[in-house]
């Protein structure tokens, strides 16, 4: 039997008051079951024992020095941050981002109506992917209802579909994948759109470093 693990991670809200975010984003990162990563997971945690950091990685707040992160020095968490980085390049997935841009859509049912439509147009586009699969499993903490309830709607078309919403965070390393290539990608739009960094995403990352990370990582597709 041939399985699909799909780990996704959003960023943004579908709010639009005055403090609500630009951008809304998704990623997905694809992984078969078939391909083992157990030996860079494995390096992956021990390079985080190393560094003296083995909880969950969430990105934002690693950026931003919030949280758990609030007494970590900015070489301690670029180190964590090349950790996750590191070994997302290494595994053998596949990577994809949607970015609405809430400039262009005037409400959560329009943001909603986009969004939807865009992850439809992605597994249409993609559907000899997607069917040669046997059993697809989402992996989604339900960290937002909405998107959550449209991941649902739209991969329920495959017999074999499941969805989970209730796993392990620290555990689930290609979760913080995602949750990585959210803030990455909606990086990379920023730059693209001339969109204003925050002072923390100016401190954390240098135009020239940020330009290696998206080439190296290469977004990589269904091919």
């Amino acid at each position: 039997m041939e399985r699909l693990n799909i780990f996704v991670d959003e960023t943004g809200e579908f709010g639009f008051g005055k403090n609500a975010s630009r951008l809304y984003g998704v990623s997905f990162t694809f992984h078969e079951q078939s391909d083992d990563i157990s030996i860079e997971l494995g390096k992956l945690n021990d390079r985080l024992q190393r560094i003296g950091y083995t909880d969950m990685i969430h990105m934002a707040d690693l950026i931003m020095r919030r949280g758990y992160y609030s007494d970590f020095e900015i070489k301690t968490r670029k180190s964590i941050f090349n950790s996750i980085y590191q070994f997302s390049r290494k595994i053998k997935v596949r990577y994809k981002t949607i970015i609405v841009d809430k400039k262009y859509v005037d409400s959560g049912k329009v943001l909603k109506y986009k969004l939807a439509n865009e992850i439809d147009k992605m597994i249409i586009e993609n559907g000899g992917y997607f069917n040669k699969f046997d059993r697809i499993v989402m992996y989604y903490d339900n960290g937002q209802e909405i998107l959550g309830t449209i991941l649902d709607t739209v991969f329920n078309r495959f017999e074999g579909y499941l969805y989970v919403d209730n796993f392990n965070h620290k555990e689930k390393r290609l979760f913080q994948v995602s949750d990585m290539l959210t803030y990455i990608d909606k990086y990379d739009y920023k730059y693209k759109h001339n969109i204003p960094f925050t002072k923390g995403e100016k401190y954390f990352f240098g135009e020239d470093e940020i330009r290696r990370v998206l080439k190296e990582l290469n977004k990589r597709g269904y091919n």
